[in-house]
């Protein structure tokens, strides 16, 4: 299972001619539904080490920060061109190591904080559209089904020091919460104002350095009855799948190499079916170090582009510290 070493806003203002308003809202709708059902999904699968072995009755904090650009393809007939987002985000993280039924578990949670700018010229004209707040919150269980017995203190080190090849198996679910900040007459949120649902099933195979892990996730969203001025929106299901590659230096450094698809969410408002179903390729470059017995670091970049017409093209590099006691 992964540890936080491997690890939508109050306040708006719109820069341009109001005539434009309409179109502005219904094109920025678009890319709104992209960020937060698609690209970030990618993203944030894109962790390597997902269902490592950690010692249980251990508790671990984090926190971190990525940066994110990303270049937004629209629908020519919107008349938006060069729409661009610059997101900031916060993360602070906590888990629970445990055992349960003779197995490894854990139980987290996760809250961020973001910044964002989206900017784009409609018809000709500079539009800038900003948000700031808290995130959705999200909760998290993962047991690992086979392999990784429940162990902790100099049982666990011992068996971890003598162990040269291991199959994890692993099933999880993530709820994210509709608690981020949320403004039903505005298109563009930090908070979705509904709940998604994240099942995953993943394996690590470890030989020597080297560990070999693939994980897949579906998305499930629960409608949002209350999304812009009473609008219903619904969307698909978001298949998910990730690989990654990863090899251990020495014992607490280790270097991964990560792709990733998706695939579905298509977005329906009103009963009307939108034209803006997502496919996204991704890749990740990770480097996780210890800068003590229980401190360790991790940095990364994220990069995901979209496969369809429509879409985002984002980059995001971050830099995460994890404790543990």
């Amino acid at each position: 299972m992964q540890t936080l070493q491997d690890t939508n806003l109050k306040g708006c203002y719109l820069v341009g001619r109001s005539r434009f308003g309409k179109y502005l809202a219904w094109g920025f709708f678009l890319s709104l539904l992209l960020i937060l059902s698609a690209s970030p999904c990618l993203a944030e699968e894109l962790e390597p080490r997902r269902w490592t072995h950690l010692p249980i009755n251990t508790n671990f904090i984090g926190g971190g920060f990525a940066h994110t650009d990303a270049d937004i393809s629209f629908d020519p007939v919107l008349k938006i061109e060069d729409g661009q987002v610059d997101l900031h985000t916060w993360l602070a993280k906590y888990i629970r190591t445990f055992s349960l039924f003779d197995k490894t578990a854990r139980a987290e949670l996760l809250q961020g904080y973001q910044e964002g700018r989206w900017t784009g010229l409609l018809d000709g004209v500079p539009t800038t559209v900003r948000r700031s707040g808290w995130a959705d919150t999200r909760l998290g269980f993962a047991v690992n089904l086979y392999g990784a017995p429940p162990l902790e203190g100099k049982e666990y080190a011992a068996y971890r020091a003598t162990l040269n090849t291991e199959t994890i198996v692993g099933a999880g679910l993530s709820v994210q919460l509709p608690t981020g900040d949320y403004m039903d007459d505005k298109l563009i949120n930090l908070g979705t104002n509904r709940f998604t649902f994240r099942p995953r099933f993943g394996v690590l195979h470890t030989r020597g350095k080297w560990s070999v892990e693939v994980t897949g996730v579906v998305e499930l969203y629960t409608d949002n009855t209350d999304f812009f001025n009473g609008k219903e929106l619904e969307n698909d299901p978001l298949y998910v799948i990730h690989s990654h590659l990863i090899y251990t230096l020495r014992p607490g450094v280790w270097a991964g190499l990560s792709a990733g698809y998706d695939y579905g969410g298509k977005s329906t408002v009103d009963g009307v079916e939108k034209n803006d179903r997502k496919q996204n390729v991704g890749w990740a470059v990770s480097l996780g170090f210890p800068v003590s017995r229980h401190i360790g670091f991790k940095l990364a970049y994220i990069g995901t582009r979209t496969q369809e017409s429509t879409g985002i093209d984002s980059d995001t590099y971050a830099v995460g510290f994890s404790a543990f006691w």
